[in-house]
């Protein structure tokens, strides 16, 4: 392009807001010219971020400080629940990729269960696109808003919605245990984040409540056309990043675990971040670093179960590399411009 896209992030003191910095490192259309964060306004990104240092960055400031008339596309990175009126109060003429939660939900009456207190944008939130990329091209390049999935919604649909929508497994079976690096909690200091408390063990929470859940089940009734419920339990595990679904559900009648794979490796045969392993297990070191999602097929030892891991990187595919992933889509870019990463190994 021949202009650049001037581009402002908010909330970028943040781990999302760090990766898409990383991302967006010399991408030829997106040139950054804004970035928030509140609690650390003033100081330079790389007295947040070191690595970042020699970049040419703007330095932190209040989000009220920016001057969005000549900004195009803004990343919002900010915590869910203090994005909606901010995102309402942007001029009409800025495109918005949303990496909280705020407006992934279409029912306002949900999102006041789940988040504990009752939507502030309820005009723009029906107008949000659900986001992954893979599955809701044509919305999200139309969009003005997308609405980016969540880490674990985004390991567990991308295997999931082609076989409900095929009806290749029963509908209520799905049973998903998920694993997930630490950085998923965020960057703010919590006791029941010090390495000390978390190495050398393995925890579950949100056990039959994570607000994920609600996520995962709208997608994949919009799809079913009947209401879905399923089992969700995520887990922290001692690393950085990284992000292991292990999936359970039973085969519909007359289905083979072979039907399975063919059907997803021909869905996903021309998409540049998924792969269907033909043999072996997927591990998150193959995705580690990169926006990638490699999924492995199995055959369970109970009658007709079927077993799908799913690993991504959740700060890359799970967050910021999906909502670079879309935003190119939206400025009709190469919806791989940046982003064709290797994993980092080991």
């Amino acid at each position: 392009m021949s202009k650049p896209i001037h581009t402002a992030i908010l909330g970028a003191s943040g781990y999302t807001g760090a990766e898409l910095l990383r991302l967006l490192q010399n991408h030829p259309a997106f040139h950054i010219v804004a970035l928030t964060g509140d609690s650390q306004a003033g100081k330079p990104i790389e007295a947040v971020y070191p690595h970042l240092r020699g970049r040419n960055l703007p330095a932190l400031v209040k989000h009220t400080e920016v001057d969005f008339s000549s900004i195009q596309l803004v990343f919002c990175c900010l915590p869910h629940g203090t994005t909606q009126e901010i995102i309402a109060s942007l001029p009409a003429h800025v495109r918005i990729v949303d990496l909280s939660a705020d407006f992934r939900l279409y029912d306002a009456a949900s999102y006041e269960e789940w988040y504990g207190h009752a939507h502030r944008a309820l005009e723009l939130q029906k107008s949000a696109v659900y986001g992954i990329t893979e599955l809701n091209r044509a919305g999200i390049k139309a969009s003005r808003l997308v609405a980016n999935p969540g880490c674990y919604p985004t390991s567990i649909l991308l295997p999931m919605l082609p076989l409900i929508e095929a009806k290749l497994i029963e509908a209520n079976s799905i049973i998903a245990n998920s694993l997930s690096g630490i950085s998923g909690a965020g960057r703010s200091a919590k006791q029941e984040m010090l390495f000390t408390e978390l190495d050398g063990g393995v925890s579950a929470y949100g056990i039959g409540k994570h607000r994920h859940v609600v996520e995962i089940e709208q997608e994949l009734t919009a799809v079913a056309k009947q209401p879905i419920k399923i089992s969700f339990t995520p887990h922290l595990v001692p690393m950085s990043r990284g992000m292991l679904s292990t999936i359970h559900a039973t085969l519909a009648a007359g289905i083979t675990i072979e039907k399975i794979r063919a059907t997803l490796s021909a869905r996903y045969a021309a998409e540049p971040f998924v792969q269907v392993l033909e043999t072996g297990s997927a591990s998150s070191h193959q995705v580690r670093g990169t926006n990638n999602n490699v999924m492995s097929v199995h055959a369970g030892r109970l009658p007709n179960e079927l077993i799908i891991v799913s690993v991504i990187d959740n700060l890359v595919k799970g967050a910021s590399g999906q909502a670079l992933q879309n935003a190119n889509l939206m400025f009709g870019l190469p919806e791989t411009t940046n982003l064709e990463l290797t994993a980092v190994f080991p």
